[in-house]
């Protein structure tokens, strides 16, 4: 066993390496808490898609950018960075649920793309505990996306930049499905002209 070893010391050490990559790396990569986000919505598993994002930091981070677009003054962005802190965390759990049920549902609106997971893991830049990515979807929206560390060392989604493209989708989205419910008033005929 000594005399295999010592003439096959670089296999073995290739094979050890290997192994060290694939079973401690790549678990605690942010590229396998994208591939394991994709595997849980693909399996209509919306809790433990919902394993990968911080709920309450999307929201916030959102709401702080919406703030910062549409406040013109310093008072307005003080009060309205006060709403967000108010209200994040019950918008959060409101969007925890909406998303887990779709997702539940196979709602093709929360589907995450192959050709998207993996441009998102390729241009995946990692820097001090922080990851983020940017990508365009197969409708053109280009995203910006932020993950990190949660307190038991699971990479999940902190904020998405330009949320509010998807926010005027949602809108749009919900007016042609209350326009379509909308039942279509038929027109009056009226009565015939009586003859004299």
């Amino acid at each position: 066993m000594i005399r295999f070893a010592a003439r096959h010391w670089t296999s073995i050490l290739i094979t050890i390496v290997l192994l060290w990559w694939a079973l401690v790396y790549v678990p605690a990569s942010p590229s396998f808490a994208v591939l394991q986000l994709k595997r849980a919505i693909d399996a209509r598993d919306g809790e433990a898609a919902a394993r990968y994002v911080n709920f309450e930091s999307v929201v916030k981070h959102a709401g702080y950018e919406m703030v910062q677009q549409r406040a013109n003054d310093p008072l307005s962005q003080m009060v309205g960075q006060g709403a967000v802190d108010l209200l994040s965390k019950p918008l959060a759990q409101a969007t925890r649920a909406y998303t887990t049920k779709d997702i539940n549902d196979g709602d093709k609106n929360v589907q995450m793309p192959p050709a998207a997971v993996l441009g998102a893991i390729v241009l995946l830049h990692r820097d001090d505990g922080v990851a983020s990515t940017k990508f365009t979807d197969n409708k053109g929206r280009s995203w910006e996306v932020r993950m990190a560390r949660d307190d038991f060392g699971v990479w999940q989604v902190t904020e998405v930049k330009n949320v509010q493209q998807l926010l005027d989708q949602i809108q749009h989205d919900a007016q042609r499905r209350y326009n379509q419910q909308q039942p279509v008033p038929e027109p009056e005929s009226s009565p015939p002209e009586a003859s004299p």
